[in-house]
This record gives structure tokens, C-alpha cells and sequence, in this order.
């Protein structure tokens, strides 16, 4: 039977549909599907968003603080597993007591450790208490947001070095890191919060290497400033960097004197009432931290069985810590830095190949597989995948940008080259490279986003050429990047590959010259053209 409806029917098999149901049936489909699509869209939005990878990393940090807050408890030497010294000296404080006794009992001042993180974890304890379990929460909380928060740095250091599509891998890499979770949700020390801050400082010295504004370079110098009163060994990177700011600024012009002195002096401001605090308590100047000739006594004493030495520092031998107690920390510091250039002196060639060692242990993670260590370390046959692989990644995607010429490269290898410097002479630990994880984590990125087909196609980047005054651009569908800058600034060209030399004389290239831009605009050269 066929029934007309709305002047017209179709047949399906043996059962009639009207026009009108199959319509409204159309209808419903379109509504799914335009909501489905509002719904992707959403989620992409989402997924680009750097406040999504701050609260997807805060959550999954906050996660792992229950399985490593029994640890923190431990009430076993008195609560040394709280903080260590760090945990000491802020009990000091709250106390009354000063900044002072970083082990057992009242010693006295002390400038074992940098001010800025026991002071923070002081008031933690003067708000939830000493040693408490609510103090242990909100210490490895806060250490997870400052992990979380580093994906913000994280995402902009490689949006502007290498583009949309490789800061979105590289933030979202951060947000699943392996090492950026535990740590964070481990450790009461200043690694974590110093890896927000390095991040930080290095992607202001991205944008202050086109600027000569003097408030962007104060507070540039403040908060290096901060850095340094957090884990000194940030300094290892900054007179490096800074030459290459000034040079920067040199090279196109630009004031650079003028700045840089206002960046040191809020840099030395910062740093100026620690500075005059130890010269008080000790009646002589120490600049940051007097520990230096403790560790580097604990990591060259003849013993190579692990990266250091168990036994040799007061917080876990007796003896050693009587003779602290006894003569003070500056007399005892002033000892084993003596011990140590001693044992140089008379070891030179061990002291050489521990220094290797200890430069192999920083970028691979591996020590020894002696059944002694593993036993020790039974989780450094995966760290050591882990981190080899991560370095070969971060040293591929360096040579990269060296080779199509990128801005970023130069200050990219001189972070990574100069920061662990110290480690190879003292002696290294697991979490002493994570500072510069992120800059490992961007430059990874940088590899496999640009090998990977996900991308929008070929993009254009720019090379400084031999001739000061052009610059060549360049395209390859195997990197996919989306904007490079140059200094500060995000070019986009989309003129050809080849412009014409705009100081040649002869009539007919000029003539293309001028066709060239009615075409595709004016070629962007140096500014001294």
C-alpha cells in the first residue's frame, strides 16, 4: 500500500517511508552531529589550552602524594626523612632559634642551605604545625602546583623557539613527565620550586634578547635574584647568558650597558641582605651557601662504588657529626674542603676519571651495574632508558636548531652545557639535572612533532645568512613549524623561498625587485636596510 503524504512517498523494500519522518529523521541526525562537532571543537580548545595542562598535571601530582607521605612521617631520626637540613633549620625558625642548626641539636648559625625554601617551609610549619602530617601535605602540594605550573613556561619557551605545534607537545609532554611527577610529589626540597624559576628566567632571557627596555631587565636581575637565594647552582648559567643577551642587543643595535647594569644591580639588591646576614654571623663573606667544601669532600674521597659516599657528611656518621658540633660549621667546612683539594692534588688522574663518571651519571642516569649499587638503586636500569633516551632526543633536536640556524640554540646549549658543570667536580644525585628537565622536555618535543604527520603542512622559518643585512627563509615539510622568531619577534613570510639581493645595482634586478613586491609584499631585511 503506498501512502502519499506531503505529495510524495518512497519506498524502502517492502515498507513505505514518507517523506516528512525521513526528513525529521535527517534533521535529528544533523542536530547529533553539529553537537558532536561543538563537543570536539570544545575538547580541542580544551586540549590547546595551557590552563588544561596546569590542572591535568596538578591532578595527576596530587595523586601520588598519599603513596609517598607515609615516608615523610617517618618520625626515625628525628623526622630527618622531613626536609633533611632544610627541615632543621625551618623547626630552627619556627622555634625562635634563627636560621640556624641544620642537623642535631643548637649549633649556631648556619648557611648550609639557601634561605628562600626553609623560610617557605617555615611558615608551613608555623600554619600546620612541625612535622605534621597537615605541614607534609601542603609541602608537597605546593611542590606539585610548582610543577604544574611549569607547563606554562614549558609551552612558551617552544611556541616561541619553535612554534604552536611543538609547544603543545612539549607542555603536554611535561604534564605526563615520569620525573616531574615523582619528584614533585616526593621531595620537601628546593628542585622542584627551582625548575619553575629556571624556566622562568629562561624564557625571559628569550624576550630580552630584542629588548632594551630597563623595567623587563630589573626584573629580570630581582628574580634571578630570587633563583640564586633558592639553589645557587642557577648561577652557573647566568654570566654565559648574559654575554649572550648583550651581544644580542649589540648586534642589532641597541643599548645593552645600560640595561645590564640595572639587571645586576636588582640583582645584587636581592642578594645584598643574605649576603650581609652571614657576614654578621660569621664575620666573614659568604656569598650564598658555605657547603661547597663539604660536598666536594663527600664526592672525591678514593671511594667509587656509588656516585657518593655514604658515612662522610654529618647528617648519617657520628663522628662526623660530633666533630660539626665541636668546632663549629665554618671551621668544619674550612677541614673538609682541605681534605678534598688535598686528595685532588695527590689523585689527579682518579679525580679526572671520577669527573667523567660523574658527567656520564648526569646526562644517562648510569653509575655501575655492580650487584652492590643495584642493590642500592634498583631503579636505575629504567632511569637510565629513560634519561639516555631523553638526552638523545634533547641533543638531536639542539643539533637541528644549530643547523637551520634558530635563535633559540645558542641559549638552548648553553643552559644545558654550563648548569651541570659543578656536578662533575662535587658529585652528582638523581635530582640534580631536573632543573633543566624542561628545556630536555622542548627540545624532545621539537624532534618528534616535527618528524610526525600531524602537522598543518610546510611553514616557513628563517636563517641569518652570511650577509648581514638578509635574511634567507626557508621551508621543510618535515619540520612543520609554525612561526620561528627571530630575537622577539614571530615572522611569517610567505613570499618564495628565493628574495632578490636588495643591494645589487643593476636596472633589470631591480626591476624584479619592485615586481617582486607588488606581488608579495615587501621582503622583510635588517634594519640597517
Amino acid at each position: 500500500m503506498l501512502r502519499r503524504v506531503g505529495g510524495g512517498c518512497k519506498w524502502l523494500g517492502r515498507r513505505p517511508q514518507c517523506r516528512m519522518a525521513h526528513e525529521e529523521w535527517l534533521q535529528s541526525v544533523e542536530i547529533c552531529a553539529s553537537r558532536f562537532n561543538l563537543l570536539r571543537a570544545r575538547l580541542r580548545i580544551c586540549f590547546r589550552g595551557t590552563i588544561c595542562m596546569v590542572l591535568v598535571a596538578l591532578v595527576l601530582r596530587l595523586a601520588v602524594v598519599p603513596f609517598a607521605d607515609a615516608e615523610r612521617l617517618d618520625p626515625k631520626r628525628d623526622h630527618w626523612q622531613f626536609g633533611g637540613e632544610t627541615g632543621r633549620i625551618a623547626r630552627s625558625i619556627v622555634q625562635g632559634r634563627g636560621f640556624s642548626s641544620p642537623f642535631w641539636g643548637e649549633t649556631g648559625p648556619s648557611a648550609l642551605i639557601p634561605p628562600v625554601y626553609p623560610l617557605l617551609l617555615a611558615g608551613i610549619f608555623r600554619l600546620f604545625g612541625t612535622y605534621s602530617k597537615a605541614s607534609a601535605l601542603v609541602a608537597l602540594s605546593l611542590n606539585c602546583l610548582f610543577s604544574a605550573l611549569t607547563c606554562l613556561p614549558v609551552f612558551l619557551i617552544a611556541r616561541k623557539g619553535f612554534g604552536e605545534r611543538v609547544a603543545l607537545a612539549a607542555g603536554w609532554t611535561w604534564v605526563f613527565f615520569p620525573y616531574a611527577i615523582f619528584f614533585a610529589a616526593n621531595l620537601i626540597c628546593p628542585p622542584v620550586l627551582i625548575t619553575l624559576l629556571l624556566s622562568l628566567l629562561f624564557l625571559i632571557a628569550l624576550h630580552l634578547e630584542a629588548s632594551s627596555r630597563l623595567l623587563p631587565w630589573i626584573g629580570f636581575g630581582l628574580l634571578y635574584g630570587l633563583a640564586a637565594l633558592t639553589e645557587p647552582v642557577v648561577l652557573s648559567i647566568l654570566p654565559a647568558l648574559g654575554i649572550w643577551l648583550c651581544y644580542r642587543l649589540h648586534r642589532r643595535g641597541q643599548r645593552w650597558f645600560l640595561p645590564a647594569t640595572l639587571g645586576a644591580l636588582a640583582f645584587f639588591a636581592v642578594l645584598s641582605p643574605w649576603f650581609l646576614r652571614n657576614y654578621r654571623a660569621f664575620h666573614q663573606v659568604i656569598p650564598f651557601r658555605d657547603g661547597f667544601g663539604l660536598e666536594l669532600r663527600v664526592g672525591n674521597n678514593g671511594d667509587t662504588w656509588n656516585w657518593v659516599t655514604p658515612g662522610l657528611h654529618p647528617s648519617d656518621n657520628e663522628a662526623e657529626w660530633q666533630e660539626y658540633k665541636k668546632v663549629g660549621e665554618i671551621a668544619y667546612i674550612a677541614e673538609k674542603k682541605h681534605q678534598a683539594v688535598e686528595f685532588i692534588g695527590n689523585h689527579p688522574r682518579w679525580f679526572v676519571v671520577m669527573s667523567l663518571r660523574r658527567a656520564l651519571y648526569m646526562w644517562t642516569n648510569y653509575w655501575s651495574f655492580d650487584r652492590r649499587y643495584l642493590a642500592q638503586e634498583p631503579f636505575d636500569p629504567p632511569n637510565i632508558f629513560l634519561c639516555t633516551a631523553l638526552t638523545a632526543l634533547a641533543l638531536t633536536g639542539l643539533w637541528r636548531a644549530f643547523r637551520k640556524g634558530l635563535p633559540i640554540a645558542v641559549p638552548l646549549a648553553l643552559a644545558l652545557f654550563f648548569f651541570p658543570m659543578v656536578y662533575y667536580v662535587t658529585h652528582p644525585q638523581d635530582y640534580y639535572r631536573r632543573p633543566v628537565d624542561p628545556l630536555f622536555v622542548v627540545l624532545a618535543a621539537f624532534v618528534v612533532a616535527s618528524r610526525s604527520r600531524l602537522g598543518r603542512g610546510p611553514s616557513t622559518m628563517v636563517t641569518e645568512t652570511a650577509h648581514p643585512g638578509l635574511a634567507e627563509t626557508t621551508s621543510d615539510s618535515g619540520d612543520a613549524l609554525d612561526h620561528v622568531g627571530r630575537g622577539s619577534e614571530r615572522l611569517d613570510f610567505s613570499f618564495p623561498q628565493q628574495t632578490p639581493d636588495p643591494t645589487c645595482k643593476d636596472p633589470q634586478h631591480q626591476q624584479h625587485l619592485q615586481e617582486f613586491i607588488r606581488q608579495h609584499g615587501r621582503p622583510i631585511f635588517d634594519a640597517r636596510h
